[in-house]
């Protein structure tokens, strides 16, 4: 049987994990594939971070650098302009509310901490900059490892896999053992759906996800709106929420914690009903 952790340390304010809980994400960039230009003023950033806690999010996440495919590296000056006067703003209105800065970055998870950021998501696991392990290490904030081959920008051309699941869970089986002999104890695992998959591969990794379990650490999915639900439905980013729903109910029974999401009300009644559901199986 393995060993679920039920908490997160950050930075000293306990996220309780004993039921799956809401990431609500907040782009201040101009090119994200589904919400690119609607939050990069401070003021419309912060009215999005307000709803989005008043409708049930434990975690903000915050990111200012699009890593949709294609997508390039900016620099981090730019980037910190975008993220640390929303993070300020947040943190000084909802001091009790976990602000994650989702970079590649160690200068801006270094700035964002330092805002009031207590989580760091990265794409990368460090690959592009590594530096970022550094701060995390010294800040000992929860760090979010995430499985991608190469880059957003190339990353679409590095989906030759044999046994999808299998590779990235011995990806993230050697990261983590990295971490944990860094001192790192608050990791979070996410498979990546999107980044270096096919529409295929997203699926099968999807109906394995139970398989990380084995990684005791808890896992977060970010399936909301991407290409795997729209592609195959044949709508736009935007009209990808029906489809959202139904696979993170699908990733909840597989055993996720953390649903990384834009439409938050959604995903905390998702939640709901799905806690609902399990209380009320014979035992």
């Amino acid at each position: 049987m393995f060993h679920e952790p039920t908490t997160l340390n950050c930075k000293g304010r306990l996220l309780m994990l004993d039921a799956p809980v809401v990431m609500g994400i907040l782009n201040v960039t101009p090119d994200s594939f589904s919400d690119g230009g609607q939050y990069l003023s401070p003021a419309s950033a912060f009215a999005q971070a307000e709803k989005m806690i008043q409708e049930g999010a434990r975690i903000i996440d915050v990111g200012g650098m699009s890593s949709r495919p294609g997508a390039k590296l900016i620099d981090p000056q730019e980037e910190m302009d975008r993220v640390v006067p929303v993070i300020t703003q947040i943190h000084a209105a909802y001091p009790d509310v976990v602000i994650s800065i989702d970079t590649v970055s160690g200068l801006v998870a270094e700035k964002a901490i330092e805002a009031g950021a207590s989580m760091v998501n990265d794409i990368s696991a460090w690959s592009i900059d590594s530096a970022l392990l550094d701060v995390v290490v010294e800040h000992r904030v929860p760090y979010v490892l995430m499985h991608m081959r190469g880059r957003p920008e190339n990353m679409q051309m590095q989906v030759d896999y044999e046994n999808v699941a299998l590779e990235v869970l011995d990806f993230l089986i050697e990261k983590i053992t990295f971490l944990r002999k860094q001192g790192l104890v608050d990791i979070v695992v996410d498979p990546g759906f999107g980044f270096g998959k096919t529409l295929t591969q997203n699926y099968e990794l999807l109906n394995r996800l139970h398989v990380f379990k084995m990684l005791e650490a808890p896992i977060l999915v970010g399936l909301s709106r991407k290409s795997m639900i729209y592609n195959l439905l044949g709508v736009s980013p935007g009209e990808a929420l029906t489809g959202t729903i139904a696979l993170n109910w699908v990733a909840l029974e597989q055993g996720a914690k953390i649903l990384r999401v834009h439409d938050v009300r959604e995903a905390v009644e998702t939640i709901r009903l799905f806690e609902q559901v399990q209380s009320t199986k014979p035992i």
